[in-house]
């Protein structure tokens, strides 16, 4: 999963934090982590459902947009 663009003129974030621990299960639709830019924080959305998987991010780090962040495994 990678950190999607949040404003058109944002090229950047900072990671503010996971909201769902390490290999919990995530419903579609649910909010999984934090997003901060010079104006606001956003919280994502899982685009699927299954088991979060974090990436190797650190809080209140920034990272580009695009950048993998980690993944969702999906149940069969």
């Amino acid at each position: 999963m990678a950190i999607p663009k949040v404003a058109m003129s944002v090229e950047e974030v900072v990671f503010v934090e996971w909201l769902v621990a390490d290999g919990a299960s995530v419903q579609e639709g649910e909010n999984i982590y934090s997003l901060g830019t010079d104006k606001t924080d956003v919280d994502v959305e899982a685009a699927a459902s299954g088991v979060l998987r974090h990436g190797d991010v650190e809080a209140e780090g920034t990272y580009p947009v695009g950048a993998e962040i980690g993944y969702i495994e999906r149940s069969a």
